[in-house]
């Protein structure tokens, strides 16, 4: 029996160390040479402090920014540790809501976000990702409608004509990834930035 058995240990053994130490700390070393920025998890740095992640979303609640997709991550209750409470872009706990397009509870909340979305530019079809959460609740990213959405109420925050909100928005799309895969999108945060950059009136 132990003929048998020694096989496959020594086997389990070489393939947990190749596949389980030799390869992913290969393959972190190489990122971390070829791609020192991604592999460091892709941060954006201001005035020398680290801001954020391109590839996390962030939750801007002011007028004055452009906000991003909806986020259905939670964390656990500081109360109740059995208990969940909303956490908006908690990478910790990344996650969808698990709400199916059947469900009366999803339902009522993408209207109710449609309704305030709508007082902020009355007459304008309200883009899906505004009031749609994302798989993991983690994107960084809104279509340049979601964004162009937004443009009258930003301006209006931060005394600026729409004219050269729109501007910085239309700068700030990335096109699909080698012209075929993927669509348009805007970074939130990176526009967010930019728009620091502008300042206001």
């Amino acid at each position: 029996m132990l003929n048998h058995l020694r096989p496959a240990l020594v086997l389990l053994i070489a393939l947990t160390a190749i596949t389980g130490l030799a390869y992913p700390l290969a393959m972190t070393g190489i990122a971390g040479v070829v791609f020192p920025a991604k592999a460091a998890g892709s941060l954006i740095e201001r005035d020398g402090k680290v801001v954020g992640s391109s590839l996390i979303g962030q939750s801007f609640t002011s007028d004055r920014y452009f906000q991003g997709r909806p986020s259905a991550t939670s964390a656990a209750d500081p109360a109740d540790a059995t208990k969940t409470v909303p956490s908006p872009y908690n990478a910790a706990n990344s996650s969808g809501s698990n709400l199916g397009p059947t469900s009366a509870a999803l339902a009522e909340r993408v209207k109710a976000d449609v309704a305030t979305r709508q007082t902020e530019n009355p007459g304008q079809p309200v883009p899906v990702d505004l009031v749609t959460a994302s798989g993991s609740g983690l994107d960084p990213d809104v279509s340049p409608d979601a964004a162009l959405f937004q443009v009258p109420r930003v301006a209006k925050a931060r005394n600026l004509s729409v004219d050269q909100v729109r501007s910085l928005v239309d700068s700030q799309v990335q096109g699909r990834l080698l012209g075929i895969l993927g669509e348009p999108r805007v970074n939130v945060l990176a526009l967010n930035l930019a728009l620091d950059g502008l300042g206001s009136k």
